[in-house]
């Protein structure tokens, strides 16, 4: 598999990362032994980079991840782990805590689960609006000069955050939302990290399965998935959005692909400092995936995608409107 490296100081990593949250129920029921043969098959396809969070269905997915990884030598994989969340016995999320003394003890209980005693990526899932963002990158800082963290990534922060951050220590790649119906990190940040070799690890590649080709008005119904309380999958916006994967559906059977190979190599397309983070939940989904990075697009399809998914396209916002009025990434650059 094409190796990528994130930005000017973080590892070369495959050119596909696998992101695992949704192994752990968030999409609603999962099965867990083709959850951990999913993660085993992809590191046998040459996946290296890894991704999951430690309130990722309160700390199973890393111990998920630990099980499937336990027969792969610890550098041949790169364990790229969000924390900072705070959740309640109910589920509930109740905040951010990213005060270095927080941070080393979410470090602490991510190593112990991951079995691991470094990290190779570690970021704050969101900004702590009541921390200092350079509070937090100096903490994360000493847990690099100690050895427990090789690389300091961030999550959905905006670019003036990350020219804060980036002046502490340097920063790996962030973490966003990207996809061809969701292009908001092209009004700045995609720049600002272009301007000061960050790269790109980009999740929801897929609409979080929307645009994948797999999803009807039907799709989730009758259990627990979140995707059902988030205003992309709602009403007349999935009706208007499915539409839109139509389109994307006749534009890749043109191709001669899948519409999520398709979607998945356009934003590989987007930059080599870009990694796509493939959220497949099983193996039949990940061989799909896989299948993307054999798809070349030509400058004509290229051209037909940006004429079909322009900017600002989707029909309603990616996160429900509390969750969006938190996401730093949303907030225009001062300059």
């Amino acid at each position: 598999m094409e190796q990528r490296k994130l930005g000017s100081t973080g590892p070369t990593v495959s050119a596909l990362g696998l992101g695992c949250m949704g192994m752990s129920d968030v999409y609603g029921s999962a099965d867990r032994g083709e959850a951990i043969a999913t993660v085993q098959a992809a590191i046998d396809a040459g996946i290296t980079l890894v991704d999951t969070g430690d309130f990722y269905a309160m700390g199973d997915n890393e111990m998920l991840v630990r099980e499937a990884l336990r027969v792969v030598p610890r550098d041949k994989v790169q364990l790229s782990v969000k924390y900072g969340a705070l959740r309640g016995p109910a589920g509930e999320f109740a905040g951010m805590d990213t005060r270095p003394a927080a941070t080393r003890n979410f470090l602490a209980y991510s190593l112990q689960r991951l079995g691991t005693d470094y990290l190779d990526i570690y970021r704050p899932a969101r900004l702590d609006p009541n921390v200092p963002i350079e509070e937090t990158i100096g903490g994360l800082a000493d847990l690099v000069k100690a050895g427990y963290v090789r690389h300091i990534g961030l999550s959905e922060v905006g670019s003036d955050t990350i020219r804060r951050a980036h002046a502490v220590h340097p920063i790996a790649d962030l973490q966003i939302e990207y996809s061809l119906i969701e292009r908001s990190i092209e009004r700045d940040i995609l720049n600002t990290c272009r301007e000061l070799g960050i790269g790109i690890t980009a999740y929801g590649v897929l609409a979080r399965g929307l645009i994948s080709g797999h999803w009807t008005k039907d799709s989730g119904k009758g259990g627990k998935d979140y995707r059902l309380m988030t205003p992309r999958f709602q009403g007349a916006n999935l009706e208007a959005n499915l539409a839109l994967a139509d389109s994307l559906r006749a534009i890749a059977t043109e191709i001669g692909a899948t519409p999520a190979q398709v979607a998945i190599a356009w934003v590989a397309a987007q930059g080599k400092e870009i990694v796509p983070l493939v959220g497949a939940r099983t193996r039949n989904r990940l061989t799909e995936a896989l299948g993307a990075t054999s798809v070349m697009l030509t400058p004509a399809h290229l051209a037909t995608l940006a004429e079909a998914f322009p900017p600002n396209v989707a029909a309603g916002t990616r996160y429900a409107a509390e969750q969006m009025a938190h996401l730093d990434s949303e907030k225009p650059a001062s300059k």
